[in-house]
C-alpha cells in the first residue's frame, strides 16, 4: 500500500529537490511514498503573496498569516492528521514513526519566521511534532527528517525486509557495531566471532554488544527499559562485554 504524505511549506524545493534522492526518490519511484509538496503562496489572494505579518502586541520577527494557511489546507485537502513542525510539540523518536508509519497517510505543515499564528496550531492542526529542543529557520528539514523515518519502515521501501527490525531503537536499544573488509585494518580486527560462520553465536553477540553500546552511550535508554535482565548480564558475560560499561 502506498503512504501518502503531503508537504505545506514556503519552500517546497528543499522537500522536493531532497526527496528525490536516495531511499525516498526509490520508494517514489516504486510506488510505495507518494510525496505531494504545496507551496502556501499559492493560496494567498494579494499580489504580492503575502504569507506573513508582525505580530499584535510588538515583538521581534514575523508570523506566518492563518489566512493562506488555512486556504491552503482547504483547497487541497491534505490527508490526516495534519502535523505542525513546531518546538512545542512532543518529540519525535522512533516509536512516533512507527506510529505515522501505520497510517495511510497523513501531512507536515511547515513553520518558518517567529513561527504560525495560533489559530492554525489550535483551529487546524491536528498534532504537533518537534525534533528537539533547539531552533531552525523552518520546519521543511524537520519535515525531512520525519518522512524519512517513517517511510523507511514501510513494507518495500528498504531491499532487506528485516533491516528496520535491527536497526537503532527498534528495541529500546542502540544498533550492533558493524564491520566489513578487510578483516585487519591497521592493526584493528574484526572480532573473530563476526568470521566463525556460526550464525547463532553471531546472532547473541550482536545482540550483546547492543546491551553494552546501550549502557555505555545511552544509559537513560537503558533505564526506561527497565534496566538489564538476568539473562541480559549472562549474554553479556558471555562474550565479556561487561567491562565496556561497567
Amino acid at each position: 500500500m502506498t503512504l501518502r504524505v503531503d508537504v505545506l511549506t514556503l519552500f517546497p524545493g528543499i522537500v522536493v529537490h531532497y526527496a528525490a534522492e536516495s531511499i525516498l526518490g526509490r520508494a517514489s519511484s516504486s510506488g510505495h511514498l507518494d510525496l505531494r509538496v504545496h507551496d502556501l503562496r499559492l493560496a494567498t489572494s494579494d499580489v504580492h503573496r503575502t504569507v506573513d505579518d508582525s505580530p499584535f502586541g510588538g515583538g521581534a520577527g514575523m508570523v506566518l498569516m492563518p489566512e493562506p494557511v488555512f486556504a491552503a489546507v482547504e483547497a487541497v485537502e491534505p490527508p490526516r492528521p495534519l502535523i505542525l513542525m513546531g518546538p512545542a510539540g512532543r518529540r519525535f523518536d522512533q516509536s512516533v514513526a512507527v506510529e505515522l508509519a501505520a497510517l495511510d497517510g497523513f501531512s507536515l505543515l511547515c513553520g518558518r519566521y517567529e513561527g504560525v499564528d495560533e489559530r492554525i496550531r489550535t483551529g487546524l492542526c491536528d498534532d504537533e511534532i518537534s525534533l528537539g529542543d533547539f531552533v531552525l529557520a523552518g520546519g521543511e528539514l524537520a519535515a525531512l527528517v520525519v518522512i524519512e523515518a517513517v517511510a523507511r519502515l514501510r513494507p518495500g521501501v528498504l531491499g532487506n525486509a528485516t533491516s528496520p527490525e535491527e536497526e537503532s531503537f527498534s528495541e529500546g536499544l542502540l544498533e550492533y557495531p558493524h564491520f566489513t573488509r578487510p578483516a585487519d585494518f591497521r592493526g584493528m580486527e574484526v572480532p573473530e566471532v563476526l568470521r566463525s560462520g556460526d550464525h547463532a553465536r553471531v546472532a547473541r553477540w550482536r545482540r550483546a554488544s547492543s546491551l553494552a553500546r546501550t549502557m555505555q552511550l545511552r544509559p537513560d535508554m537503558m533505564a526506561a527499559r527497565g534496566g538489564l535482565s538476568e539473562k541480559d548480564r549472562d549474554l553479556l558475560e558471555e562474550f565479556d562485554l561487561t567491562r565496556d560499561w561497567a
